[in-house]
This record gives C-alpha cells, sequence and structure tokens, in this order.
C-alpha cells in the first residue's frame, strides 16, 4: 500500500503546458502524459464520479451538475451530498483490501457525508436574515475549526463569482497539506480551481491567463515538493479541458417561442415554472438536459432543436445509451453543443422581466449553470461603485443584494462539457508509473489511482 496523492489541476490540457508553466514543462519530462477522452458530460461532479467509482453516467448517477428531480419537480444544481454518487467509491474498495487505508478528499465534490476519513468542502452559511457568510464543512467537524484557526476563514468569495482568484486554490492547497501533516492519509485527492476562472472568461489565449498559468503552476510545485518530500506516489489530473466558444445558445428561449414553457410572473419578473412547462432544459457548459413533460411534443422538439445552430447532437434513448448516459436523471432528450458553442440557461425573452437572482452569483436558484456569474457588468461604469455600496450595506448589517452580474452570455469565450472537442482540449492525466493505454476513457482513471496505490 503506498501513499498516493492526486492533484486534480481544474482545466489543464495539454495546449496549455509551456512557458508560461516552466515547473509542469519540466515536470513532464521523463513522466507519462496521457489524454483522458472527455465524458459526457465533461462536467466537474460526472467527472470525478467517473474517476472515484470506475463506472460511467448511466451506473453512478451523476449526469451533470444538475438535474431536474421529477418528484420535486424543481432543478436542483451543485447539492453536496455523496449519498448521490451511486456505486462503490475508491476509498470504500480499498479499506476492504486493507483497514488501514485512509482517504482525504479536499475538495472534491459531493463531499458531504462520505466514508473519506477526513474531508473538506464550501458550505456557506445561510443566515435567517438573507446573509450568506463564508464558511467550508469538514469531516470531522473539529477539523473545521482546526484549519479556520490556522489558515483564516475559507475564502468563498475567492472561490467562484468575479472576485475569483488563487486564494481560494491556496487555501485549499494549504489545507490539504495541513491534513497530511496531522493525519499521514494514504490517498489525498485535491481539488485546485484556480484556471477554470481565467479559462471561462477568456478562453485559451495566452495573452490573458498567462499570470494564472504561472500562479498555478508555482501552487502545483509547492504541492508536488511538499508530496515527494513523503514519499507518495503524484498523479496530476484533469476532469476537463476548456476549448474557445463564440456562440451561446438560449435553449430555453427556443422552447419558449415554440410555447413549451411556463412562467410565473412575481412582482417584475418571471420564474420558470418546470413542473408546469410542457418541456424545458437544465442548461450545464455544453449540454442541456431537455426534460420532456408532454411526451406528444417529443418528436417535434428534438426536430427543432436537430436544426438550430450550435446544437451538434440530439440524444434520444438510443443516443443516451451510446453515450452512457442512460440514467432515470438524464433529460427525455440531451442536447450537446458544438465545440464553438454552449448553453444558457436563459428563458425570459425580455431581460426587464428577468429574475432577480439572474444579476446575482446564485448558484442554487438558477435553473441552469451560468458561466457569466464570472463577471462584473462592463456596461456600467459605477458597477465597482455599486458592489462596494452594497457590502457597505451587509457590513452594516442591512440587507442588499449584490445585483452586479451582466446579462450578456457573449462575454464567456471559454467552455466544456461536450465530448466531441479536438483532443488538445483533452484532460489530462500525468504519472510518474507507465499506464499501457495511449488514451484513457474517464472510467479507467479509477484504474490508473488504484494501481499507484497497490503496485
Amino acid at each position: 500500500m503506498h501513499k498516493t496523492v492526486v492533484i486534480d489541476i481544474v482545466g489543464l490540457s495539454a495546449n496549455l503546458i509551456g512557458e508560461h508553466t516552466p515547473f509542469l514543462k519540466r515536470y513532464l519530462e521523463g513522466r507519462t502524459l496521457t489524454p483522458v477522452k472527455p465524458v459526457l458530460p465533461a462536467v466537474t461532479t460526472t467527472s470525478q464520479s467517473c474517476y472515484v467509482t470506475g463506472k460511467w453516467p448511466a451506473e453512478n448517477g451523476i449526469v451533470g451538475n444538475g438535474w431536474y428531480d421529477r418528484e420535486d419537480a424543481e432543478v436542483k444544481f451543485w447539492k453536496q451530498s455523496n449519498h448521490l454518487v451511486q456505486g462503490e467509491k475508491i476509498w470504500d474498495a480499498a479499506k476492504k483490501r486493507n483497514p488501514a487505508f485512509t482517504c482525504s478528499k479536499m475538495f472534491w465534490w459531493y463531499n458531504m457525508y462520505s466514508s473519506a476519513d477526513y474531508s473538506a468542502t464550501p458550505r456557506p452559511q445561510y443566515h435567517a436574515d438573507g446573509v450568506k457568510a463564508p464558511d467550508c464543512y469538514t469531516h470531522p467537524p473539529e477539523l473545521r475549526d482546526r484549519l479556520q484557526n490556522e489558515l483564516g476563514q475559507f475564502p468563498l468569495f475567492n472561490f467562484w463569482g468575479p472576485n475569483a482568484n488563487l486564494k481560494s486554490s491556496q487555501w485549499i492547497a494549504d489545507a490539504s497539506m495541513r491534513v497530511d501533516d496531522w493525519h499521514d492519509p494514504t490517498l489525498t485527492l485535491i481539488y485546485l480551481p484556480h484556471l477554470d476562472y481565467c479559462l471561462q472568461k477568456f478562453g485559451p489565449d495566452f495573452s490573458k491567463i498567462s499570470v494564472e498559468l504561472g500562479e498555478i503552476d508555482k501552487l502545483v510545485e509547492t504541492l508536488v515538493r511538499f508530496y515527494e518530500d513523503r514519499g507518495a506516489k503524484i498523479m496530476l489530473l484533469s476532469e476537463y479541458g476548456i476549448n474557445p466558444v463564440s456562440r451561446p445558445v438560449h435553449i430555453n428561449r427556443i422552447l419558449r417561442e415554440e410555447g413549451l414553457i411556463t412562467v410565473r410572473t412575481e412582482r417584475w419578473y418571471e420564474l420558470l415554472d418546470a413542473g408546469a412547462s410542457k418541456a424545458f432544459a437544465t442548461a450545464d457548459h455544453q449540454i442541456a438536459h431537455v426534460y420532456v413533460n408532454d411526451k406528444t411534443k417529443f418528436a417535434e422538439i428534438k426536430k427543432r432543436l436537430e436544426g438550430t445552430p450550435g446544437i451538434a447532437l440530439v440524444l434520444d434513448e438510443a443516443g443516451k445509451k451510446e453515450y452512457h448516459l442512460d440514467h432515470e436523471r438524464s433529460g427525455d432528450l440531451v442536447a450537446v453543443a458544438e465545440p464553438d458553442s454552449w448553453f444558457t440557461y436563459y428563458y425570459w425573452l425580455d431581460d426587464a422581466k428577468a429574475p432577480d437572482y439572474a444579476k446575482l452569483v446564485d448558484i442554487h436558484r438558477k435553473p441552469g449553470y451560468d458561466p457569466v456569474e464570472m463577471f462584473m457588468d462592463p456596461k456600467n461604469p459605477l458597477i465597482k461603485l455599486r458592489a462596494g455600496y452594497k457590502l457597505g450595506r451587509k457590513l452594516v448589517g442591512l440587507r442588499y443584494l449584490m445585483d452586479v452580474i451582466p446579462l450578456d452570455a457573449t462575454l464567456v469565450k471559454g467552455s466544456h462539457g461536450s465530448s466531441q472537442v479536438p483532443e488538445e482540449y483533452y484532460p489530462i492525466c500525468v504519472t510518474d508509473q507507465k499506464v499501457e493505454k495511449s488514451s484513457l476513457e474517464a472510467v479507467d482513471v479509477y484504474d490508473v489511482i488504484w494501481d499507484h496505490i497497490w503496485s
């Protein structure tokens, strides 16, 4: 049984390694870099679940970062219970082989109520007065206080949103090393989200992302040196690469124009009424699960979407089976974007009727993923003053809405999720050990981690 650490560098693909990442460039010499064919969808929760179960989404149930709960008639994104991931996890299988095995799961997703020995994940405090305060959730519970006493409060507002930056990845790296000092786990899984921010904002444009590439390069070097000193086997891994995009596809607006979406009007704005709609989509980067409540509309919806510019594939039952997405959580249809396109969640036809949460960082209420949350409204020259005013209201205990997010999807220049992208944007697996295959499927990563632990 060998001490092993897997460093998940989100968004890293082979095309990014070069002059701006001198450590990674040197580190690859004499090591094996193997491309990983993107799973569909190539998103955080699906990729990670394939890696830790060795099972496709059809078996582990993680068909995206969110989906429509048919019983609750609600769209649910970014849930955190590990019970959602179906199938045995790699740490449970390892404990069966050797009860002395321990696992530290540092900010990999579905990290609440898992059977990992040590874990930490973002978990804000939601106060009764509407305030959202930074915090994290850990197992065991006392680990939270010990980490935050040493490292300061988890920087939640640097983890996602317009202020996302290196601070969150640095905190996660420091926390991972602390847990290793205190508990010496056999397997450590570390999540570093830093590149996700700049790549979704700017795409793989080196003139705009070189600073972030240098920052993540230095942070990875720190982690590698730390774990090398402890004799660990090290894997560098990513969940997806990010390819350039220039065309947002407003799939719910298309369905609404066909008379399929129902909205409920509250005050001045419109709310998607998923349960009452004949059909709607949960957009998730470059895929969209389309739930068809009125089955008589199935054929016409499929035909309409297949004829939409920016949509490469529309998977029915046979197609979902081919792509390992035939699970009850999946949409009745699954739309896959062209490599240069991605799906918005927008369902309103007039921005004046957009819901109040549309201009907020609000990952749970939005019925789909919204990468525009990375931006402050560039059309408002006073937007930073507005944000400062809102922050001031928060600091003195007044209610506020940090409504600074634009409604311009063309700002987004990078995306992921499709499996139909050029190989230069594939995720990668870097190891000291020989990998027999010239490329890996996402489910093969499980075996590579397993071999590091036991061989």
